[in-house]
């Protein structure tokens, strides 16, 4: 793909290390936005960046019948590597999947609900990685992932869906005045309207990840998630959109009103000496062709790994009343 713009970045002596994990997520998609986000990351000239594909693969069922494509047809199209894995009809519970985390400055998962429960060992690696100061990127549905993981639960902030419910903490918005309310009240954790544009609202203006961006832009097509539950400890929104009663109306059932709230939509996590950078955003791969998801995914990612931002804002970004978005194309060559 060729950027209409160019990443200005302070470049290390040896690139950072980039892992962006799938393999198995309800948005059927995930094999063209993992590449898609694999490009966005080495176009900064920042990372070296890998994709590891579970050991088995489910495609999801999140299919829209106005795509013109097969269900099919993004696992065909989109390979990572010549290694034929098996295609499940239905996620598997567990995998055998392992990563050596130490080998990496930054995993980004584009993972999605219903993905298989990792090893204990796994586990444990990755908390022990994350404590020690790792980078971890978390992509709209990988909050999906692992409600019963209470590590995961505590370095994401906030998650949805994944048998997740009251229990998994607060539901968090921003009130009227700018600030973080927490409503422990009982209620599904987890919901949505169609998908429409809407306004994103930076909090956080100083953050090194928003810094100079505008205080209001509109963000393309997109699910924009809404009541999501968890421990939110040591976490910092930085940027909301508003869910409107009507237009965020959950369609299926339950039938949910939008919860008339500012709800987090970017939002950064210390976990012991690493960090967190997570975006709801990216539910399909022209959500993610939104030069605002790739702005913020491109700085959130830099500060995950390094904990400061070098980039410079692009020169072309969404306004208040105008969404900008490139047509990603993948390049063979």
């Amino acid at each position: 793909m060729l950027l209409s713009f160019t990443v200005h970045a302070q470049k290390p002596s040896i690139p950072l290390k980039a892992l962006i994990l799938d393999g198995s997520n309800n948005h059927y998609v995930w094999p063209k936005t993992s590449l898609m986000m694999k490009d966005y990351l080495e176009k900064t000239g920042l990372f070296e960046v890998s994709i590891a594909r579970l050991d088995t693969i489910w495609k999801g069922f999140k299919y829209f019948p106005n795509r013109p494509e097969p269900h099919d047809f993004f696992i065909t199209e989109f390979p990572v590597d010549s290694i034929l894995r098996p295609v499940t009809k239905e996620a598997l519970k567990t995998t055998d999947f392992e990563i050596d985390f130490k080998k990496y400055d930054l995993i980004v998962s584009n993972l999605g609900a219903f993905t298989p429960v990792w090893s204990n060992r796994m586990k444990r690696d990755f908390e022990k990685f994350m404590k020690a100061g790792g980078g971890l990127v978390v992509i709209h549905s990988a909050n999906n992932a692992w409600g019963d993981w209470e590590a995961y639960n505590t370095m994401i902030g906030l998650g949805a869906w994944g048998r997740r419910d009251v229990s998994s903490g607060a539901f968090v918005y921003v009130d009227e005045t700018g600030e973080v309310q927490k409503d422990f009240s009982p209620g599904v954790c987890g919901s949505h309207g169609q998908e429409h544009e809407f306004v994103i609202t930076n909090q956080q203006p100083n953050h090194p990840i928003l810094k100079g961006l505008p205080e209001k832009w509109l963000h393309a097509k997109d699910e924009l998630y809404d009541r999501m539950r968890g421990p939110f400890e040591n976490a910092t929104i930085l940027a909301t959109a508003y869910s409107d009663a009507e237009i965020n109306k959950q369609p299926y059932k339950p039938v949910l009103p939008g919860t008339g709230k500012n709800v987090p939509i970017l939002m950064v996590i210390d976990y012991g000496k690493g960090r967190i950078f997570h975006s709801t955003l990216g539910h399909f791969d022209y959500s993610m062709e939104c030069v605002g998801f790739i702005t913020t995914f491109q700085r959130g990612a830099e500060w995950a790994a390094t904990g400061k931002v070098t980039q410079k804002k692009p020169q072309i970004f969404p306004k208040l009343n105008e969404s900008k978005s490139i047509k990603w194309i993948l390049d063979n060559e």
